[in-house]
């Protein structure tokens, strides 16, 4: 897995344009913000999460998405329980999904980040395939851009502590630094 010479999209993957995106201000990719999602929340499968990054999602659905489906979100990418990647916005783009958030003194994470979602929850665990395939991306991210450091490599909840929680407990930290060769940063 690669990503392409014009640092926009990885190669392989099923791509679902998303017109949830703007340019960045300064062009400059640096960190990483792994976040947790499944639509409705628990459930996994369908295409509830490709509608709400396409604005799409049909309020009526389900009594969950009445509460979200206004909502003008999206994440670069996606990657799925059996580990399918699906990249919505090129990563010379901002996509819309950090929100207010801070990282080492810097506000707005979306200007300067790549935002890959799991398909999960904060409580149950994350799949084999997806540790594999989120450190096959995070490697290709990294070759692309190299300001991407290990210690650049975030969950949500570390840019928008108090509002946000995922990827959460479940989400084993010292895994994903075991398949990507790096030692626990500190």
């Amino acid at each position: 897995m690669n990503v392409d010479a014009s640092g926009e999209w990885l190669s392989g993957v099923r791509r679902v344009a998303s017109p949830n995106w703007d340019e960045r201000p300064a062009g400059e990719v640096s960190l990483i913000v792994v976040h947790g999602i499944s639509l409705p929340p628990g459930e996994f499968g369908g295409p509830a999460i490709d509608a709400l990054f396409t604005n799409t999602l049909d309020a009526q659905g389900h009594p969950y998405f009445e509460k979200i489906a206004h909502l003008r979100v999206s994440s670069h990418v996606l990657i799925r329980r059996d580990g399918a990647v699906v990249q919505y916005v090129p990563f010379n783009r901002r996509a819309w999904h950090a929100g207010e958030s801070c990282f080492q003194g810097r506000c707005a994470c979306n200007d300067f980040s790549v935002g890959i979602e799991l398909e999960g929850t904060d409580e149950q665990p994350y799949t084999d395939a997806q540790y594999d395939r989120l450190a096959a991306v995070i490697k290709a991210l990294q070759a692309a851009f190299p300001r991407i450091k290990a210690d650049h490599v975030v969950g949500h909840s570390d840019v928008a502590p108090g509002r946000k929680s995922d990827p959460g407990p479940a989400f084993q930290w010292p895994r994903l630094w075991t398949l990507l060769g790096e030692s626990v940063p500190t």
